[in-house]
C-alpha cells in the first residue's frame, strides 16, 4: 500500500491597487485574506441581509468597541442627518456597526465615532449605493412617488416616514379561491423611508418581498408597525413577518391552518403575541354552503404562531345590515364593482361569492382594516369599513358600537354609542347619523381606529364616503379628516374632541386607505391622507402631515405625487432607527 504522497504549495499573488493580498497554504488548510479598510475596523457590506438596498454593515474585524454613535450626513446643505447611538447587543448580533439612512446612487458619508482599548476614535466611512429599484410601471419615471416639504417646523428635521405605497398588478392574470376569498387581492409592495426632504433613505426590495406568481409571496404588504425594539412587522396574504431595519428577517410564518387571505392590519401584544385580521377557509354557512370568508376574522396567534384565539366577527356581528354599503360609491371599495353588481351584492340570495362588496358571510360586509387592543379590559377595538367602529371583549361580547344606528337590531342596538356635548347633553341625531346644531359627525368607510392612552381617547381616520349614509349631490362636497372621540363605557356615550382636514376639502379627500395615530414622543396627530384624486383616475397626491395635539397647528406638511395612475399609497408611519439600534 503507497504511503501518501504530502506536497506543500504556497501561492502567493498580489494585484494592485486596492485588491487583496492572498496567502494560502495547502498543508496547514489556512487562508489569510487581508481586505482594504477605511478606518480601524473592518470591511463595510452593504445590504448585508438582502432586503434593505441603504443599510450597511462596517464589519468589527476582531475588535472590542464601545460608546459607538453613528451619523449618515445628508445630501447637500438642507440635506437631513440621520443619528443614533448603538447598543452592546447590536454589535454583537451584527458583528459590526449597523448603518440605516444611506442615500441611493451616491457616495455616502458616514461618521463613526466610537472608543477602542480605552481611546475615543472619530472617522469618516464613504459607502457607495446603487440606484433605487422600484417597479417597472408604464409611462413611469420612477416608481417611487416625489415628495416635496411644504413645512417643517424646528424640532422635526430629523423626521422619518415609512410610506406603505403600492404599485397596480402588472400582470392581468387573475389567481381565485375555489369558494370565493381574496386570493386575487394583489399588488406590488413599494415600502420605503423618507427624510423629511422628501429623499428616500431605506426601502425594502419589492422582488425579495413579493411574487405575484407564488400563493406564499401573493398579496398586499399592509399592517406595518414599529416594534418597541425597533423592529418592524407586517403582512401579506398567507403570511405574516417580523423584520429588523437592516433587513434580518426574524421570522415569516404562515397563517395558521383553516385560514387565509390576510390584509390591513396586525397588532403586536406585550406577551409576543400577535392579533392578525385574516379569513376563514371552508366556512360552513347556516344554509349549507361552503365558503371562504373575507376579511371578518381576528387571529391571536402566540409567539410560536400557535393559534390562541379567535374573534369570528360573523357571530359576533350582523352580516347581513347593510346601511352604509347602500350608501357607499363602489369606485371607493378598490374593487371593480359597478353599480348593478353592487345591488346583487346587497341582496343576500343573488349574489356570488368572493371580494365584493355585499352582505352576507362569504362576501365583503364587514373590511376590517384596523385592529387595536386594549391591555385594561383585554379587549380588541375593530375599524370595520363597512359597519363602523367596534369594541368586542375576550367573551366575545360587543361592549360598544360607534356608528349610526341605522340598520342595528338588538342586541347589538343596545351597544350603539349616543353622541354628547362637552357637558354630556345628548344631542339631536338621526338614526342616518346627522347632528342638529352641532360639529359632531361619525367616521364613514373609516380606515384607522387606535386609542390614545395618554389621553384616554380614541383616534380615527375619517375617509368620508356615504357620510350620512348617503351621496352628496356633488362629489366635490366630499371630505376626509382625523378625528379623535372620547367615549364613556358606563354611559354608552360618545363626544368628538377634535378633528383636522375638513377645510380641505375634496382636495385631500382620500376615499380609501389613510392613517391617524397619536405620536407620543412630540405630542402630535400625524395623518396620512393616502389616496386624494383616486377617483378621477389620475396620479394620486397623498398628504402628510403631523398637528400638534389638540390644535390645528402643523409641524410637518409633505405633499407627494404618484408617478403613474396605477399606483396608490396605504398607510404611514413614523420611524425611530434608535430604538432599532441602540439597546
Amino acid at each position: 500500500m503507497h504511503k501518501p504522497i504530502i506536497s506543500t504549495l504556497l501561492l502567493s499573488l498580489t494585484l494592485v491597487g486596492a485588491m487583496p493580498l492572498v496567502t494560502a497554504t495547502a498543508q496547514a488548510s489556512v487562508i489569510n485574506v487581508q481586505r482594504p479598510t477605511q478606518g480601524q475596523l473592518g470591511q463595510v457590506q452593504v445590504n448585508p441581509y438582502g432586503y434593505a438596498p441603504l443599510t450597511a454593515i462596517i464589519d468589527l474585524a476582531g475588535k472590542t468597541i464601545s460608546d459607538v454613535k453613528v451619523t449618515v450626513k445628508g445630501k447637500g446643505k438642507d440635506g437631513v442627518d440621520i443619528s443614533y447611538p448603538v447598543g452592546h447587543s447590536q454589535l454583537l448580533t451584527y458583528n459590526g456597526v449597523p448603518v440605516f439612512g444611506l442615500y441611493a446612487n451616491y457616495q455616502n458619508q458616514v461618521a463613526l465615532s466610537y472608543t477602542l482599548a480605552g481611546k475615543s476614535v472619530k472617522e469618516t466611512y464613504q459607502i457607495f449605493t446603487q440606484p433605487l429599484q422600484g417597479i417597472s410601471v408604464d409611462g413611469a419615471v420612477s416608481a417611487f412617488p416625489s415628495i416635496k416639504p411644504v413645512k417643517v417646523a424646528k424640532g422635526f428635521e430629523q423626521r422619518l416616514y415609512w410610506i406603505n405605497h403600492l404599485i397596480g398588478d402588472q400582470n392581468s392574470a387573475s389567481v381565485h379561491w375555489r369558494n370565493g376569498g381574496a386570493l386575487e387581492w394583489d399588488r406590488w409592495p413599494l415600502n420605503f423611508v423618507t427624510d423629511t426632504q422628501g429623499e428616500v433613505r431605506w426601502y425594502l426590495d419589492p422582488y425579495k418581498i413579493h411574487d405575484q406568481n407564488d400563493i406564499a409571496k401573493r398579496g398586499i404588504l399592509m399592517g406595518v408597525h414599529q416594534m418597541d425594539n425597533g423592529d418592524v412587522i407586517f403582512l401579506q396574504g398567507q403570511r405574516y413577518y417580523r423584520m429588523d431595519l437592516l433587513g434580518r428577517m426574524v421570522f415569516e410564518r404562515w397563517l395558521p391552518k383553516g385560514y387565509i387571505d390576510m390584509s390591513h392590519d396586525m397588532k403586536a401584544l406585550k406577551n409576543g403575541h400577535y392579533l392578525l385580521r385574516a379569513a376563514k377557509k371552508d366556512y360552513v354557512r347556516d344554509d349549507g354552503q361552503v365558503v371562504n370568508t373575507v376579511r371578518d376574522q381576528i387571529l391571536e396567534v402566540d409567539e410560536f404562531g400557535r393559534l390562541v384565539d379567535v374573534w369570528d366577527l360573523t357571530k359576533i356581528l350582523d352580516p347581513l345590515r347593510d346601511a352604509l354599503m347602500q350608501a357607499l360609491d363602489p369606485r371607493s371599495v378598490c374593487l371593480n364593482v359597478d353599480l348593478k353588481a353592487k345591488r346583487a351584492a346587497l341582496e343576500p340570495n343573488n349574489a356570488a361569492f368572493g371580494d365584493i362588496m355585499g352582505v352576507g358571510v362569504g362576501r365583503n360586509w364587514a373590511h376590517v382594516n384596523s385592529i387595536e387592543y386594549n391591555s385594561d379590559d383585554d379587549t380588541i377595538i375593530v375599524s370595520l369599513r363597512h359597519q363602523g367602529v367596534v369594541k368586542i371583549g375576550r367573551d366575545k361580547q360587543v361592549k360598544w358600537i360607534l356608528a349610526p344606528s341605522k340598520g342595528w337590531h338588538e342586541p347589538l342596538a343596545a351597544k350603539v354609542l349616543t353622541p354628547v356635548d362637552a357637558a354630556g347633553n345628548k344631542l339631536d341625531c338621526n338614526e342616518n347619523g346627522v347632528c342638529s346644531n352641532s360639529d359632531f359627525d361619525y367616521s364613514y368607510a373609516q380606515h384607522s381606529a387606535y386609542l390614545i392612552p395618554q389621553k384616554g381617547t380614541l383616534s380615527v381616520f375619517d375617509n368620508g364616503d356615504g357620510r350620512g349614509l348617503m351621496q352628496p349631490m356633488f362629489v366635490t362636497e366630499k371630505y376626509s379628516r382625523g378625528v379623535e372621540y372620547k367615549i364613556d363605557e358606563n354611559k354608552l356615550t360618545v363626544q368628538q374632541t377634535w378633528q383636522f382636514g375638513k377645510h380641505h376639502g375634496y382636495d385631500w379627500y382620500s376615499p380609501v386607505t389613510s392613517i391617524t395615530k397619536y405620536q407620543p414622543d412630540t405630542d402630535t396627530m400625524m395623518m396620512f391622507f393616502a389616496t386624494p384624486k383616486l377617483l378621477e383616475k389620475a396620479l394620486t397626491t397623498p398628504r402628510l402631515v403631523e398637528v400638534k395635539y389638540g390644535t390645528q397647528q402643523v409641524e410637518v406638511e409633505l405633499h407627494m405625487t404618484a408617478t403613474a395612475k396605477q399606483q396608490a399609497s396605504y398607510r404611514a408611519i413614523v420611524i425611530h432607527p434608535e430604538l432599532a439600534f441602540a439597546n
